[in-house]
């Protein structure tokens, strides 16, 4: 207390010049309206830029969670398409059967918890399981393309097999052709994939785009792959197709589990057809 009588003591008069000035800016503002309107101005300009900032912080930190809802919204929308009709020219159907509704495929968000990719036999493993009704052989997708299999599951947690693996195979196909391969890795490069098995026929060139082929029942077909980096042909035959993937393997969050509501249907059918 003594030292705050002492410091008023010995500034008083810087004090009380302070107190002047601060009482004649106060009726300036007051009575003057245009100084008034200067004022409010300059400092809505200060709380504003303060506020957009602390609002651009909020927001980064925000990211991770809005990026999870998009992700919720993006599967919602899928597997509200999934239950649109069919379309009137499938015969299976009349043109007037509007009603009829048919859904092939679930599906389910998820989240990559850990992610090996510079080994030569990789894995994902993602935060749902059976508890959400994840088995083993489903497909695995993201926004920007197809990343595995589901191997492993436990009631929370299920290890997918990724397509940088010895024991990937997929079935793939050009998008504007109709010509089928193989999707395999041959464990050099994470950011390419080979395909085999595509005949000669086949008219492939350098940027051509690669989808799922639709032949198996883990993915939808026209799910996206890459796109053809590099052809080495020998004796007429491709000997070597690479593809640069759309996916950074390396950096994979969200993803999507594809459920074939039909996989059972069809795989007794084509077991039955194999034991005839």
């Amino acid at each position: 207390m003594q030292q705050l009588i002492y410091f008023i003591r010995k500034y008083k008069y810087f004090l009380l010049f302070i107190l002047l000035q601060i009482l004649a800016f106060n009726f300036t503002i007051q009575h003057h309206s245009y100084h008034q309107s200067k004022f409010v101005n300059s400092a809505n300009f200060i709380s504003g830029g303060f506020y957009n900032k602390i609002n651009s912080i909020n927001e980064y930190f925000y990211l991770k969670t809005e990026n999870q809802l998009l992700n919720e919204e993006n599967v919602e929308l899928k597997n509200l398409l999934a239950k649109i009709s069919l379309p009137s020219n499938d015969s299976l159907y009349s043109k007037t059967d509007t009603l009829h509704k048919i859904q092939k495929y679930n599906y389910t968000v998820a989240k990559v918890i850990n992610n090996n990719y510079s080994k030569r036999n990789n894995f994902l493993t993602i935060n749902k399981g059976s508890n959400k009704g994840l088995v083993s052989e489903l497909g695995v997708i993201n926004s920007k393309g197809i990343i595995g299999v589901v191997k492993n599951v436990s009631n929370n947690y299920a290890t997918i097999l990724s397509i940088l693996n010895s024991s990937s195979r997929i079935n793939v196909k050009l998008k504007n052709g109709n010509h089928f391969g193989s999707l395999i890795w041959n464990g050099e490069d994470y950011a390419l994939v080979q395909i085999i098995d595509i005949p000669r026929q086949a008219k492939l060139k350098k940027g051509d785009t690669i989808i799922t082929g639709g032949k198996s029942a883990l993915f939808p077909e026209g799910i996206n792959v890459g796109t053809v980096d590099d052809i080495i042909i020998k004796n007429h035959q491709y000997q070597k197709i690479n593809v640069r993937l759309f996916n950074d393997m390396s950096a994979i969050g969200q993803v999507q589990i594809v459920k074939n509501l039909h996989k059972e249907e069809l795989l007794t059918l084509e077991e039955k057809s194999n034991n005839e």
